[in-house]
């Protein structure tokens, strides 16, 4: 092989790599039940049952004492997973974050979760939103800490 076909082999190499590179880099917003994520069994076995979660506009028993508003943003590796089940434990990192808070602040539940992916804020009451790439999946989530009343 001539230096010169070296040199256009290389650079055809090059060329392919770099327009692959964005194909690796897949960054889809997903969303997802809250129901199917916080049923499964990890789930079940890892959620703090003391510290209710309300997401979006569920109706809650009476607030008591309104502590303050914080922030999760959890990663996990997507690899060989599906979207689904890389965003579910994902999703109950960033949920376990929130009871973690709550109870740190004195707080008995975390009242109108919303997703904020990306600093997007999506409030709903059975959906939650999950970036779905083809390394990492990951969830971002607010939520207000509260005591409630019995």
């Amino acid at each position: 092989m001539t230096r010169f076909q070296t040199i256009a082999l290389s650079a055809t190499l090059l060329t392919g790599l770099c327009a692959a590179v964005p194909a690796l880099a897949r960054d889809e917003h997903k969303l997802f039940g809250i129901q199917d994520a916080l049923t499964t069994p990890e789930a079940l076995e890892r959620l703090d049952k003391g510290v209710k979660l309300y997401f979006g506009k569920q109706k809650t028993p009476k607030v008591v004492k309104t502590i303050g508003e914080w922030k999760t943003n959890k990663k996990t590796n997507a690899v060989g997973k599906s979207d689904q089940k890389a965003c579910e434990w994902v999703f109950l990192s960033a949920v376990i974050a929130l009871q973690e808070r709550a109870r740190q602040e004195g707080g008995n539940a975390v009242v109108n979760i919303k997703s904020n992916y990306k600093n997007v804020e999506q409030s709903s009451d059975t959906e939650y939103t999950c970036g779905a790439g083809s390394i990492m999946a990951g969830v971002a989530l607010v939520g207000t800490v509260v005591t409630l009343g019995k």
